[in-house]
């Protein structure tokens, strides 16, 4: 049976660490942060989807007060202020584009 390369390559541990980077670059894709392909390309947010994935990290944080390491909590504080910080950017952007579209 062969492996495709995606297959082949180790898969890091499944730490806190891992899914709080999991969501937070789930939500700057969301956001428009991120993307893959050229800059014209680049699709509108979807602040829906980004509303939804902050609030699934506040969540997160809520359920495991108390029970993170200096670090995991820290990260996990650092990168839901940055993405709320971030999803009120677009959606201010997104509010702009529309009034001038009008």
């Amino acid at each position: 049976m062969l492996m495709s390369e995606a297959e082949s390559q180790p898969l890091p541990p499944p730490t806190f660490t891992f899914l709080v980077l999991s969501l937070r670059a789930q939500t700057e894709i969301q956001l428009g942060l991120m993307h893959f392909g050229e800059e014209e390309d680049k699709p509108q947010p979807n602040l829906s989807t980004a509303r939804h994935s902050i609030d699934l990290l506040a969540m997160l944080q809520e359920k495991t007060k108390g029970n993170l390491s200096l670090e995991e909590r820290r990260l996990l504080e650092n990168s839901l202020t940055e993405l709320r910080f971030r999803f009120v950017q677009a959606s201010e952007e997104l509010s702009q584009a529309a009034s001038q579209k009008a």
